[in-house]
Formats: structure tokens, sequence, C-alpha cells
């Protein structure tokens, strides 16, 4: 074989080699998964608070930036699950005060010094708000589910390819 016939067979058996090994990733599916989740209500500036910070107590008076209104939050305040996920919600409300916890199409009492348990299923991908409807918990205690696209945790297989 002539040196050229030789640089064309290499050439040859490296394009093969190349188009046989550099295929598509392979993707795993994401299966759902169940998620245990624990929420606590959490007493950020509250009437109580008065005595330990002197300035709230202008604040919570008639006509103060808090008058009829108390400052409450979810810990953590933004879950993130995959759509399809079970999760399962342990909440823990310390405080003697009655919560909500709720979504757009899910709503949970959270009875003062209870635990409560719940099962919600994330259907769909998107950022959902969580509120407590409790009137003079509003706005301020609120936060968001994040539920993510399956096809955005797929993961690839390790040697799936180039």
């Amino acid at each position: 074989m002539t040196s050229r016939g030789v640089r064309e067979a290499r050439s040859a058996a490296l394009l093969a080699l190349s188009l046989s090994t550099c295929t598509r990733p392979a993707v795993t599916r994401y299966r759902p998964i169940v998620r245990e989740l624990t929420v606590t209500t959490v007493p950020l500036l509250v009437k109580e608070s008065r005595t330990l910070y002197p300035f709230l107590a202008k604040d919570f008076a008639p006509g103060g930036v808090l008058d009829g209104k108390e400052v409450y939050g979810f810990s953590p305040s933004t879950l993130t699950v995959v759509a399809g996920d079970t999760i399962h919600f342990t909440f823990v409300n310390p405080e003697d005060d009655l919560h909500t916890f709720v979504l757009p199409d899910f709503a949970v009492s959270l009875p003062g010094q209870r635990v409560t348990e719940a099962t919600y299923v994330a259907s769909h991908p998107g950022i959902y708000p969580i509120s407590c409807n409790v009137p003079a918990h509003t706005p301020m205690m609120s936060g968001q589910l994040v539920v993510l696209s399956p096809a955005a945790v797929a993961a690839e297989e390790p040697g799936g390819g180039h």
C-alpha cells in the first residue's frame, strides 16, 4: 500500500471511530420522589416584642406602620421540588397564634402550639406563592414554592457519549 493509501485508510478509520463514539448523551429520566419538608412558623415582629424593642411601640400604635398587623414568617420561606414529587409536609407552629399555609390549590390550617402534617403533589412546573391568609399576617407572612421541570434536573448518564 502506498503512503497515500495508508493515510486514507487511517483517516477513514479515525472517522469511523469518532462517529461510533460521539453519540448523543444518554439522559436519565427524572423519577418523582417523596420529599419530607419541615416548615416552621416564626414570629419576627409581634406585639409582644414592644418591651424588647421600644421603637415598636410607635409602630404597633394606632396609625403606626404595623397597626393591626404582626410580622411572621415561614422558615424556610422558599421550597424547591420537581414536578411530580410528593411532599410530606411537617408544619411546626410553636406559638399560640393560628396560621395557615396556602398555595393556589392547597391550604392547611396551622393551630397554635401544634405540629400538623399534610401531603401535597407538585403537579406542574412554576413558581407558586405561599401565604398565611390570617388578615393580620398578610402580606408579610409569605414565601414561594419553586417546582422545577423534570427536564431541568434530568442527568446525563456516565459514559453516555461526547
